[in-house]
């Protein structure tokens, strides 16, 4: 299917994005695939185009903006705070609509006021999307990956859990089913009788019989190793996939998990309702509910009114690298997502920043945006 024209709201669009202070930039249509692969999350990974170079190289169709021009700032050595715009295509599959489409948006780098930097980019992302279609109502969802880590840590869940819990957040039927898991555990013996008389002769709770156990089977049956099957990896995994098969919530606790996840509410409610859910659970959620708290102060001091926004507790967006706010802004009353972001602290330093660069943008889905356009006119 050929790629349709870019819309004729795309200049004014760009003069837009320029005009919040932006520079705009490019990306190559190609991209190293490993980056995706990597950080990206199993939504996007599945569903991009993949190819190889000569070398063999594993090579991809750009399937989003965030990582290269993340990438692309790393490589140019660029000082920060800095605050990069792009509008190009994307090709990736989607459930709807065509494999080729556009996309414009922000990445702001570096800016140290993480709840000054995360209104801003809310405000302009509601500035953006207004301008190009005036007049209509939109419904603005706020999510906090950093909140839903800190309740899912003061559970006190085994840390093989929480790494489960907060790679299911934003996809909420995988977030269900281990929730489900944890309340319904896998019964004795799903590891085969070996491993169950291991754990009853007490070798499966013993790290160096387990070590020495299983570097002596290797030996027996001639099963060379390497350094990501060594037997000491070989028993960390064991044990650890034994003690996430085998955790059992309590009641009430596995109750507090649900009643934060149903936690849906107007923003400007949001901090008494989450300091209320902390006290009534006597959980510690620390630092995670400063930042929220302040993020909506300064959100009001932007001009955004909090009272316009949903907060819901279960709110991610299927990218693995997100760490604090995510948004997600649609037309009232409906689904299609037009614009989406959120902060992504972490994914400089993995990409190869020398220094932790602090990090929040959106993305603007442009043949979505014509859509409801025609569709409001």
């Amino acid at each position: 299917m050929p790629l349709t024209n870019l819309p004729a709201f795309a200049p004014d669009l760009i003069a837009d994005l320029e005009g919040l202070g932006t520079e705009r930039v490019d990306t190559p249509v190609i991209q190293p695939a490993e980056p995706f692969l990597d950080m990206a999350g199993e939504d996007l990974r599945r569903r991009i185009f993949m190819t190889e170079s000569e070398t063999g190289k594993s090579l991809c169709l750009r399937p989003e903006f965030t990582i290269p021009v993340c990438l692309r700032h790393i490589e140019t050595a660029t000082g920060t705070p800095r605050r990069y715009s792009y509008l190009g295509e994307v090709f990736r599959q989607r459930r709807d609509g065509a494999n080729e489409f556009y996309q414009a948006g922000i990445e702001d780098l570096g800016e140290p006021d993480i709840a000054r930097a995360d209104a801003r980019i809310v405000r302009d992302a509601l500035h953006v999307i207004g301008n190009r279609l005036p007049g209509m109502a939109l419904s603005v969802t706020l999510g906090d990956q950093a909140i839903f880590e800190a309740v899912v840590a003061a559970c006190g869940l085994p840390a093989g859990w929480q790494k489960r819990l907060i790679h299911a957040f934003g996809n909420p039927a995988q977030l269900q089913k281990l929730i489900a898991d944890l309340s319904d555990p896998a019964p004795s013996g799903v590891f085969g009788p070996e491993v169950e008389r291991l754990a009853r002769l007490g070798i499966l709770d013993d790290e160096a019989k387990l070590i020495a156990h299983i570097d002596a089977t290797m030996e027996a049956t001639g099963y060379s190793t390497n350094a990501s099957r060594s037997p000491a990896a070989i028993a960390r995994r064991l044990r650890e996939k034994r003690e996430l098969a085998s955790t059992r919530l309590d009641s009430r606790t596995l109750a507090l998990l649900k009643e934060f996840l149903a936690l849906e509410l107007s923003l400007a409610e949001a901090p008494q309702a989450l300091a209320a859910f902390a006290d009534k659970a006597r959980l510690s959620l620390g630092a995670a509910l400063e930042r929220f708290d302040a993020r909506v102060a300064a959100l009001r001091e932007a001009g955004v009114d909090p009272a316009t926004i949903i907060y819901r507790a279960a709110f991610g967006r299927p990218l693995d690298y997100y760490t604090g706010l995510v948004f997600e802004i649609t037309p009232a009353g409906e689904t299609s997502v037009l614009v989406g972001g959120g902060r992504f602290d972490r994914l400089l330093t993995l990409l190869g920043a020398k220094e932790r660069i602090p990090a929040v943008g959106f993305s603007l889905w442009l043949d979505r945006i014509a859509s409801a356009g025609g569709a409001a006119a």
